[in-house]
């Protein structure tokens, strides 16, 4: 694929020294064509600039050079109003010539309003647009099922509503991205804000990978059953239901299927690709890198505080006490009190054998006096002692290995008692042991945090993805009530679904 080139000249007005009066030109026209006014003489020219914002006074020197400028970039493109009536010479000087954006200062317009947008946007991680991308698969699975002409409108609409939600969810991520790269490099002055920051954005992101697997595996799953029923017959369906003008030369229906089949193939290329890993379940491990990455930088933030101050930095303070004493005698208790100065703790040391050694006789004549270390760093001579027992872990070890197996299999028993073999009642669970209900209540806790579907339908898994859960509300408004060892649970008796996502086992419960 050859490498797309931009027009010489086409951002130029961005780069001169009037290049402010240039972007406001460009903005008035741009203002223009929101209101369907194709074109604008000098006059309505210089109305428009104060109403997109450029209130600097211009002369009509200056703005005759900037259309003049425009019109060689060709940007503008200028026409002699023939059909005007005009009173005076300077009149028709003034409404004669009518100035409208050409294709090319369409375009240098949008890529200018989209580099500003880009600039002043922050990207997000959002869990609807997958949802959503869901939501668009399904109803367009369903609406091909439908063979009317009639359902072609709606075919179209709900595809451009999902290449929508796919652009969206591409440029949020990318933009996201690179916020995320320069956060983890970053180094914050207030280091304070600086760990707020990062903490709320290692939260963010575990609310993101939370059941991101089980949300792209839906998405999956719903490519999988349009790819099916031919993604061929769905883009004719949509093509059919744009209903194009028709235009001259090239036929438009060829451009747009081209451009149909680039915005699946990127669709594919996050869920479905043919070989290699989905872009999604890569967005899945930088956002795991980065909250370990994010722990780590917090973990030496909070450490960094920990930790006293530098010799250098209390040497500087010390100084500046010193420089401050009222007098020297204040001076010297400040020396005392820093340094330690006190009557030496090693003066009551003696020889082991002191009867050859006079007692008038001066220090330096005899022999030194061994002196511990320990006396030197804690103020007490060292105490010679039995040698404690070296601990035997062994046992410890075995009974932390029983533990978690024992652990293990309770928690392995508890999932199989509660996986059922369809749609079941909260009710027919019946008496449950406290712990396999507090499990079954965080399951349905789960599913609850997530947004329903068009029927109700509520889907959420654990954090490993092995048990998935399928939540429907009660149709009828009963009320269910679980016996346990430690007393009665009541609430609404949803329909459940509990399941292993691999084969696995499921405990046999009556129906609804």
């Amino acid at each position: 694929m050859a490498l797309a080139r931009v027009p010489e000249g086409m951002f130029d007005f961005t780069t001169t020294g009037r290049a402010d009066l240039h972007i406001g030109v460009m903005c008035a026209f741009g203002d223009a064509n929101e209101r369907l006014e194709t074109s604008l003489t000098f006059d309505q020219v210089r109305e428009r600039l104060r109403h997109v914002g450029f209130y600097a006074p211009v002369d009509d020197v200056d703005l005759t050079r900037s259309l003049g400028q425009l019109v060689a970039w060709k940007l503008l493109d200028v026409v002699q109003n023939h059909a005007g009536s005009y009173a005076t010479a300077e009149e028709y000087e003034r409404k004669n010539l009518q100035y409208s954006l050409t294709r090319k200062g369409e375009a240098a317009f949008a890529g200018v309003q989209h580099a500003l947008a880009v600039l002043s946007s922050s990207g997000a991680l959002q869990t609807a647009v997958l949802d959503a991308i869901a939501d668009r698969l399904g109803e367009l699975e369903e609406l091909l099922k439908d063979d009317d002409p009639a359902v072609n409108r709606r075919i179209f609409t709900t595809l451009q509503e999902l290449e929508g939600h796919l652009d969206a969810l591409r440029n949020n991520t990318k933009s996201f991205n690179g916020e995320l790269q320069r956060l983890m490099r970053a180094e914050g002055a207030d280091l304070a804000t600086f760990s707020d920051v990062k903490s709320a954005t290692v939260a963010y992101l575990q609310e993101f990978v939370t059941n991101l697997d089980v949300r792209a595996d839906a998405i999956c799953s719903a490519l999988g059953g349009l790819e099916d029923r031919g993604v061929s017959v769905l883009h004719s369906r949509a093509l059919a239901g744009a209903e194009l003008p028709p235009v001259q030369g090239a036929d438009p229906a060829i451009a747009w299927l081209a451009a149909r089949r680039a915005k699946w193939d990127g669709l594919l290329l996050w869920f479905r690709p043919e070989e290699g890993t989905p872009r999604v379940r890569q967005l899945h491990d930088v956002a795991r890198r980065a909250i370990v990455s994010l722990l780590q930088v917090l973990d030496r933030i909070t450490e960094s505080r920990r930790r006293s101050s530098s010799a250098a930095a209390d040497f500087r303070t010390l100084a500046r006490w010193f420089a401050n004493a009222p007098s020297e005698d204040d001076a010297h208790r400040l020396w005392g009190t820093a340094f330690g100065l006190a009557s030496a703790r090693h003066a009551h040391l003696a020889h082991a054998d002191a009867e050859p050694i006079p007692t008038a006789a001066s220090w330096d004549e005899t022999p030194p006096v061994e002196v511990s270390a320990l006396l030197r760093t804690s103020g007490r001579t060292e105490r010679m002692g039995r040698t404690a027992k070296v601990r035997d872990v062994q046992q410890l070890r075995a009974e932390r290995r029983e533990r978690a197996r024992r652990e293990r299999a309770e928690l392995e028993a508890a999932w199989q008692w509660l996986a059922t073999d369809g749609p079941v009642r909260l009710s027919a669970f019946g008496r449950v042991e406290h712990d396999t209900l507090r499990r079954l209540l965080d399951l349905i806790g789960r599913a609850l945090a997530v947004r329903p579907g068009g029927d109700g339908l509520r889907r959420a898994g654990t954090t490993d993805g092995r048990i998935e859960v399928r939540l429907w509300p009660p149709p009828d408004g009963r009320t269910a009530e679980l016996h346990t060892p430690r007393g009665r649970f009541r609430g609404p008796d949803y329909l459940v679904d509990i399941r292993f996502t691999a084969a696995g086992p499921a405990r046999k419960a009556s129906g609804a």
